[in-house]
């Protein structure tokens, strides 16, 4: 199977989960990025039964509505049922890096907000340690400099995402060479960085179920299950 043919098939077994999990008034949180895109061509199929939906980008809230798919602001729809999403990795422990699309901050708020947090994802997003792919860091501009030499002393090499402005009028720095040994604690001193909005580990708030696409089939893990 090619790529998309598994990003595809866990988009699929990601519908037919929130399908079969439905309720009145359910708001459903929706990611950004390719797989999450194949989610919502499958979730337009249900758009006359869906409540609404609240997405993680200006980009993902445009392909909802194409598919004439209630979108909602936060702060206005509450509480999320499911929020799905996909990853760059993800461990055996169902923590993630998060942020390719440069999405990484709404990314976060929805999976805090979010009763279950779906992740879908093809075979090759799994890793043993998180940081082969550069972790993104989503900062303030004027803090760009003073970040990227304190992301230095933590042994990281940050690069500057040219041209890549966030939704949130933000810049990204992608950190090279990190090998992820702790993604918590990491996670937690990214983030008292003065200048850094979020980081995209996503280890305090992982993935409740990783629908990982195989040549097998799609293998679903549950993170109670390395608890």
């Amino acid at each position: 199977m090619t790529q998309d043919e598994l990003k595809q098939a866990v988009a699929r077994a990601a519908f037919d989960y929130v399908e079969s999990k439905l309720e009145d008034n359910m708001i459903i949180g929706v990611g950004t990025g390719s797989t999450a895109n194949f989610f919502i061509e499958e979730l337009g199929k249900i758009s006359d039964r869906l409540e609404g939906t609240v997405a993680s980008s200006e980009e993902t809230a445009r392909r909802l509505k194409l598919h004439n798919i209630p979108v909602y602001d936060l702060n206005s729809a509450g509480r999320i049922g499911i929020y799905v999403d996909g990853a760059d990795e993800s461990n055996a422990h169902l923590q993630l890096i998060k942020g390719g699309g440069a999405a990484l901050t709404r990314e976060k708020i929805l999976a805090a907000a979010s009763k279950e947090f779906v992740c879908i994802a093809d075979a090759s997003k799994m890793v043993g340690v998180l940081g082969e792919f550069p972790l993104p860091i989503e900062i303030v501009p004027m803090a760009r400099s003073y970040v990227g030499r304190e992301i230095v002393k933590l042994g990281g090499d940050p690069v500057y995402r040219e041209g890549c402005v966030t939704d949130n009028g933000n810049q990204i720095l992608d950190i090279y060479n990190l090998e992820i040994l702790d993604p918590r604690k990491l996670e937690q001193d990214l983030n008292q960085i003065t200048g850094v909005v979020t980081n995209g580990i996503f280890a305090v708030r992982g993935a409740d179920i990783l629908m990982l696409g195989t040549a097998r089939g799609v293998e679903i893990r549950r993170a109670a299950s390395f608890a």
